[in-house]
């Protein structure tokens, strides 16, 4: 469809607006000062004046069809239009307001997020962000986060994703451990030697053995759910544990052992429901994360 040959109502034009980058109507009601059957027959009046579908729900979500993604940009220009309009008049920069929920693990929520949230609060003050911690993957579209970092690519095709950074991990462990146990110079001194393990699975014993150290369950005498305190443990000279670089190199207190060990890849994906990669604020926070994990 040409859409420059269409006429709109600009009432019903920001309802859409509201609603693709609020994520419902109910939000997009509230972010207007309308009631919601309000601004759902706004919405309705513009479908049925352009003849197409711009929403399908999908479970309790709102998703754009593919005339509502072509209809956006088009009318996205009217908005930023008036927009500037407006800023014009008013001598008022525009403000991108409201929360965003940020799903991490607790090692990058604790050691690397904050450089990213402090550049984010100079540059939309008015964001609020909730950071959900949890090292198990959050379900994004049931909404238990905004925006999600991973180390695994995502294979839903409702959720797009950015590698933003090959990362690695290596083995470390505390001089206080070393000056105990000694100083492996080579995979076959560590066949007895003390590891964190962060969960009671067997999926690290995996990862090591692929990677040539001959580890067993029995080298996991510590296991710990939280990384956060596992790490801790290492650095107090406990056991073993693996962390990727990053984090390593902002902690005092531990070395890494074994240099010609082969590191274990950990890629870094930055994650989003394609529904809400439309938002402004959504989207913000998505580049400026991006930019910050590149940095990394």
């Amino acid at each position: 469809m040409d859409w420059r040959s269409v006429s709109f109502d600009w009432n019903q034009v920001r309802a859409f607006l509201a609603t693709v980058e609020e994520g419902s109507f109910s939000a997009a009601a509230r972010a207007l000062g309308l009631t919601q059957p309000t601004l759902g027959r706004q919405v309705a009046g513009l479908e049925e004046g352009l003849g197409v579908t711009l929403f399908e729900r999908v479970g309790k979500s709102l998703v754009l069809t593919q005339p509502g993604l072509e209809l956006l940009d088009h009318v996205r220009a009217m908005g930023d239009a008036a927009s500037r309009i407006s800023l014009t008049a008013t001598g008022q920069s525009q403000a991108i307001e409201g929360r965003v929920r940020i799903s991490a693990s607790d090692s990058v929520a604790a050691y690397l997020l904050p450089a990213a949230l402090e550049r984010l609060q100079r540059v939309a003050p008015g964001i609020e962000v909730e950071i959900v911690v949890s090292n198990e993957l959050s379900d994004l579209r049931r909404r238990e986060a905004d925006i999600a970092i991973r180390h695994v690519r995502p294979t839903e095709p409702e959720l797009i994703a950015k590698l933003v950074r090959d990362s690695v991990a290596h083995i470390y462990a505390a001089p206080d451990y070393l000056s105990r146990h000694g100083r492996p110079r080579s995979v076959r001194d560590l066949t007895g030697a003390l590891f964190v393990g962060v969960d009671r699975s067997d999926r690290m014993v995996e990862v090591l053995n692929r990677h040539g150290l001959h580890v067993t369950e029995q080298n996991f005498r510590l296991f710990c759910t939280n990384t956060l305190v596992g790490w801790e443990l290492v650095r107090q000279g406990l056991a073993i544990g693996v962390m990727v670089r990053e984090i390593a190199a902002l902690t005092p207190g531990v070395e890494r052992i074994l240099p010609d060990f082969e590191p274990i890849p950990v890629p870094v994906w930055l994650t989003t429901h394609r529904e809400l990669h439309t938002s402004r604020r959504i989207r913000l926070v998505y580049d400026l994360l991006a930019e910050e994990m590149e940095r990394w």
